[in-house]
């Protein structure tokens, strides 16, 4: 796995690279990348073909992404249960008893609030 990740952090880097010139050599009239899936400025049902710039420049977006997961992929880190010792492990509850029901707490807590203060809004009746 290790040479993997050196794999592709080292063509992400080049990839990274020859993306950001191809963009900078770009002529500024065809609009760049805004216009690279929709086709603007382009006849209609894409008979004006794209240049040789701007299909690379999407060949590398599209490896500039699937490196991009590919790495983040690789470096997920686990589950924070499994790097935990066992005490504790032991002392964190994840079976969910008793939070199943925490809005009946809450409805209970606001009922009885709401009790307290009716009870000194009334008057007294004697």
């Amino acid at each position: 796995m290790g040479a993997i990740k050196v794999i592709l952090m080292v063509a992400f880097v080049i990839i990274c690279v020859l993306l950001v010139l191809l963009v900078l050599i770009q002529n500024d009239e065809g609009g760049g990348l805004g216009g690279l899936m929709s086709g603007s400025g382009s006849a209609a049902f894409g008979s004006h073909s794209a240049s040789v710039i701007n299909k690379t420049t999407f060949v590398l977006v599209a490896l500039f992404i699937v490196t991009a997961f590919s790495i983040a992929r690789l470096n997920k880190k686990p589950a924070v249960k499994s790097t935990l010792s066992p005490a504790v492990q032991e002392s964190v509850d994840t079976s969910g008893a008793g939070v199943e029901n925490w809005w009946n707490d809450l409805e209970a807590e606001g009922a009885a609030e709401a009790e307290a203060s009716e009870a000194e809004s009334l008057p007294d009746e004697k």
